[in-house]
């Protein structure tokens, strides 16, 4: 029985104390989550085992910075092909499709780690394939949970999603992966993170086929995708987001990537394990953050919220740069987990509230290449901005820079139109974004 028809229990009370838990009544999206909390955990190991066998191979942030360019190129390459694809096949076969690639990627590097072949080109070579696969799982997920979840618990979705996602990507994941590489080694957490790949896919694949929402059918894709991006251009609150994330990843991943791993190991003396604490911090204050987001809901002026708590969250890389111990990177990560988290309810629950589900794939593969346009540029401008002006200063420069450049943007003209007329409104029917 499909449960967004089902009647609401007369007893409400209980299930109100814990908000963030009403989505999973429903079976397909508890096994959404059943699968991605496991790949997620997943994604944590690989993050760790990436770090630690590039700086195995060669103990130098460019190496790292070469292999952050191969992963996250794809993405921007191909993002909008799967965007289109996302809003033409059933999405259950495109995450299916794009976790077994993910699968494989990874099963070959840790095949060729664990038998002491592995070089810096088959990381970079797999990297690029790893990145295809998100290009495509990303837009399919995001747009498959209007399909699943009513209107009226989209809310505690997107709350659950920034509670699950760091749980498992930033605290379960990285801890064991940590863990594994500094005790096994990091083709063995490779191997592991493949495994999670396939368990993700099974999970989907029992779930309940749903038809797509189109108003037509048929069309060249680059009609398709000019569709989505007028979408987007009519819309200030989109389009000047998109470009402040842009701005913001230009100036944050690839100098958090690259170098809180290369100072943990080299500046601290410390460890896989330790590098695996660090980001499990992040990952708690996360949790929190969901938690809380989920039963006290969206604040009025949301969009405020949202750009403020991104703008503070980029400081951290001053504190990464700054810090003289590991625990002092615990601790600044727990913050910044907690204020990006924060950020990112709000996020999620405006695309899902705004953007019409005929559209959804299209607008959310625009967020992603527009996005993360520049990631690869910040990868590639990290490791000799580093060897140029120093490991701590590029760390610092790129927390300031973050929070000035996203926090310009709240003062584009339009961009908190969403906030007057007393904020987000999540009952009822679905909007036309007409």
């Amino acid at each position: 029985m499909d449960l967004r028809q089902a009647p609401e229990p007369r007893r409400r009370a209980r299930p109100a104390r814990l908000g963030i838990l009403r989505p999973l009544r429903i079976k397909d999206f508890a096994l959404l989550w059943a699968g991605a909390t496991v790949s997620l955990a997943g994604d944590g190991v690989y993050v760790v085992a990436l770090a630690w066998q590039v700086y195995e191979i060669s103990n130098s942030p460019t190496a790292l910075s070469i292999v952050g360019v191969a992963w996250t190129l794809p993405v921007g390459l191909f993002v909008l092909v799967g965007g289109v694809v996302t809003d033409r096949v059933e999405r259950r076969r495109v995450m299916i499709a794009a976790d077994v690639v993910r699968a494989l990627a990874a099963a070959t590097i840790g095949v060729l780690s664990v038998t002491g072949q592995i070089e810096l080109w088959h990381l970079v070579a797999l990297a690029a394939v790893f990145g295809t696969g998100e290009a495509f799982f990303g837009p399919a997920f995001t747009s498959i949970v209007p399909q699943i979840v009513p209107r009226n618990l989209l809310l505690e979705a997107n709350s659950l999603d920034q509670f699950i996602r760091p749980l498992a990507f930033m605290l379960v994941g990285p801890a064991l992966g940590g863990w594994l590489v500094a005790t096994i080694g990091p083709g063995e957490a490779f191997l592991l993170d493949a495994c999670t790949f396939l368990v993700s896919a099974t999970a989907i694949l029992l779930m309940r086929p749903r038809p797509l929402e189109r108003e037509s059918v048929g069309g060249s894709m680059l009609r398709e995708v000019r569709e989505g991006l007028a979408f987007v251009r009519a819309r200030a609150w989109l389009w000047a987001t998109l470009l402040a994330a842009a701005v913001f990843l230009l100036a944050y991943w690839g100098p958090v990537e690259v170098l809180v791993p290369f100072r943990i190991r080299n500046d601290l003396g410390a460890g896989a394990d330790d590098f695996g604490l660090v980001l499990a911090c992040g990952g708690i204050g996360s949790i929190l953050a969901a938690l809380v987001m989920a039963q006290r809901g969206l604040p009025r002026r949301h969009i405020t919220f949202m750009y403020s708590a991104w703008a503070l969250g980029s400081l951290a890389l001053v504190g990464l740069g700054l810090a003289t111990a590991v625990w002092q990177l615990m601790a600044i990560t727990f913050v910044e987990g907690a204020l990006f988290t924060s950020g990112m309810v709000v996020w999620g629950t405006l695309v899902h509230t705004h953007v019409p589900a005929g559209l959804l794939g299209r607008v959310t593969s625009l967020d992603w290449f527009v996005s993360t346009s520049l990631v690869p540029v910040s990868f590639a401008l990290t490791g000799p901005t580093a060897a140029w002006i120093g490991v701590e200063t590029t760390l610092v420069a790129g927390g300031v820079l973050g929070c000035l450049g996203t926090f310009a943007f709240l003062f584009v003209r339009g961009v908190r139109d969403t906030e007057r007329g007393g904020g987000l409104a999540l009952g009822g029917s679905a909007p036309t974004g007409r």
